[in-house]
């Protein structure tokens, strides 16, 4: 369908405003919310009714966001009410549809062809290697049977993942042949078929180094490393983030911040937010993968506390076709640490010690689960059941921020039950 736009009948003459496709977990998104609100009046796509998200909103519609036909006839109802100018989403599964719904409404948008190489990892890591653009070998594969021909040609370990998933889920690092049967069988299982976006199991050469991410912007076709993002793993085979530090200045900006500007030119990158995954290797920064949308985990936040870059601020002007200011206006660091229990069970207790107090450089303290609920962890569970809760800190310097962050995790109080073993 075609969608239909007149003039807004809730917002003044002449005045516009911007689309968000998804409004993202309250925790973790509302900063963007807040933010993109600041720079114009909101209306909202949501796949479910709006509660916190009616605070910075005008106007609303339900959809689900994966239905095309159904979130355009959403938007156009949206259209007969207001001048939607610009469309934005920081959710990594409306990407596509958001540039679709860009090109309906004829506004400033990624190419659904673009937006859709960054969702199909297999299709992005095609065009790095076609561009000589540093990333790991992976193979496309859709049974055990190729899997272990992949797994044989590129060399154990070797990483398997869901070609067009997100936030780890599915991925997991497999040592042995041995272990490739339960490996498959896992991801698999937390696979979906995205069609153009991606289908099937990738398996990929093990990258061995730290993980970064490189927060870029890009106008005009120009991409801008604006931060590096420094992330703390947890054990392996999975590769659960349980903390991330942004300090600015960061003099490995420098060193990667090429390589993720080539990564976005290859893949035909015009504008947008973009959280591209690296690691550091002995033979150099080697791509993970790009996301086409602002760092989920708060990192926008983190950035924010530690340069004064507004990303979420800076993704609402892009869309409505205005350049954002990237005027670096602080000079510290700040870290995300999330809570995580040592085994699946019954929350008993989620608390600070009262010795921890309210200390400037704590930014904030959430619990995502309250005593009673249920936490499960890999490989049964992933991020969204996984997490008790996360803190935030500042601090002058990286050093400094880790000293928060082991200083208030120490004085959290935390005991979940294991679930009674089954006979």
């Amino acid at each position: 369908m075609t969608i239909a736009t007149s003039a807004p009948t809730s917002t003044a003459p002449g005045e516009g405003v911007l689309l968000v496709l998804g409004s993202g977990d309250r925790a973790y998104r509302s900063y963007c919310l807040a933010s993109a609100a600041g720079r114009s009046p909101l209306v909202l796509v949501n796949t479910t009714e709006p509660s916190w998200q009616l605070d910075h909103v005008l106007d609303h519609e339900v959809a689900h966001l994966g239905d095309l036909e159904e979130l355009r006839w959403a938007v156009a109802r949206l259209a007969e009410r207001h001048a939607i100018k610009g469309v934005v989403t920081w959710d990594e599964y409306a990407l596509v549809p958001a540039a679709h719904v860009a090109a309906d409404l004829g506004v400033p948008g990624q190419s659904s062809a673009t937006a859709a190489a960054c969702r199909n990892k297999a299709a992005s890591r095609a065009v790095w290697a076609s561009e000589g653009v540093p990333s790991a070998q992976s193979i496309r594969v859709t049974s055990l049977v190729t899997a272990a021909r992949a797994a044989r040609r590129i060399g154990y370990p070797v990483v398997l993942k869901p070609a067009s998933h997100a936030g780890s889920i599915g991925v997991i690092k497999v040592e042995h042949p041995d272990g490739l049967s339960g490996a498959f069988a896992y991801a698999s299982g937390r696979a979906e078929d995205q069609g153009e976006e991606g289908s099937g199991i990738l398996v990929e050469e093990y990258l061995d180094g730290p993980e970064i991410s490189v927060e870029c912007v890009t106008v005009h076709g120009i991409t801008t490393a604006v931060a590096v993002t420094r992330k703390e793993l947890g054990p392996e085979p999975h590769f659960e983030e349980v903390g991330h530090v942004v300090a600015a200045g960061d003099p490995l900006l420098a060193q990667v911040g090429p390589v993720a500007e080539a990564a976005l030119d290859a893949l035909g990158m015009n504008s947008g937010i973009c959280h591209v995954e690296m690691r550091l290797t002995a033979d150099g920064p080697r791509l993970i993968e790009v996301n086409g949308r602002l760092g989920g985990d708060l990192i926008g936040h983190l950035v924010r506390l530690a340069t004064g870059i507004d990303l979420a601020a800076a993704a609402a002007d892009i869309a409505l076709g205005r350049e954002p200011d990237l005027t670096p206006t602080r000079s510290g660091a700040a870290g995300v640490r999330f809570l995580y229990p040592d085994t699946s069970g019954t929350v008993r207790t989620a608390r600070p010690r009262p010795e921890l107090g309210n200390p400037a450089w704590l930014e904030r303290l959430v619990w995502e689960c309250e005593p009673g609920q249920q936490v499960l962890l890999p490989p049964a569970g992933d991020l969204g059941t996984a997490r008790l809760g996360h803190l935030v800190v500042t601090g002058t310097d990286t050093a400094q921020v880790h000293e928060h962050l082991a200083h208030a995790e120490g004085l959290l109080d935390t005991v979940v039950v294991p679930a009674p073993a089954e006979n």
